[in-house]
């Protein structure tokens, strides 16, 4: 895991107030049984996790897509082409929501706004190793080489609302 205590402790508050202002029909889905502390979710995204990603046109709508993400220091972070449609949407409206949901069994939302930067900037560091992390073993060499031409961002995350939603094969 890449979060420290106070971002483990961040983000469990971020979990409790969001679920504090959750509607009546997603507080009978997500019961407290159903949620997953801080700590658990941090330990089930290791590694790159797909996310849906939602951006918005300059008409207001909606297009979403998916990224590989990765969960680094309590946020969602991914990378894409600079000229890329979801990029240049989220350099003029950096609002955004982002979806794991790898079953019905495991669901993690995400809302706010997306802070862009260069991928091969000090920021973009560690999104950087983790992606060499994830396609080295399968890619081999190659894909460093592709990563270090492409002109890419990566986003953060910076969420104003998150949700979990984990059931276990009891069926709580």
């Amino acid at each position: 895991m890449f979060e420290s205590p106070d971002e483990i402790e961040h983000l469990q508050r971020l979990l409790d107030e969001s679920f504090s202002v959750a509607g009546p029909h997603m507080a009978e889905i997500i019961t407290t049984e159903r949620r997953l502390s801080a700590e658990d979710m941090c330990a089930r995204l290791q590694g790159m996790r797909l996310l849906s990603v939602a951006t918005t046109t300059s008409d207001g709508r909606p297009l979403v897509g998916p990224v590989d993400g990765y969960f680094l220091h309590g946020s969602f972070f991914f990378s894409a082409g600079r000229e890329s449609v979801k990029m240049r949407h989220l350099a003029m409206r950096p609002h955004i929501s982002a979806l794991h949901l790898p079953s019905e069994k495991l669901s993690i939302a995400v809302h706010g706004t997306a802070e862009l930067f260069d991928v091969h900037s000090s920021a973009g560091d560690e999104l950087r190793q983790a992606m060499l992390d994830h396609y080295l073993p399968t890619a081999g060499p190659d894909f460093e080489t592709w990563l270090d031409d492409t002109d890419s961002l990566g986003a953060r995350v910076a969420a104003e609302k998150m949700f979990t939603f984990y059931m276990d094969d009891s069926g709580t």
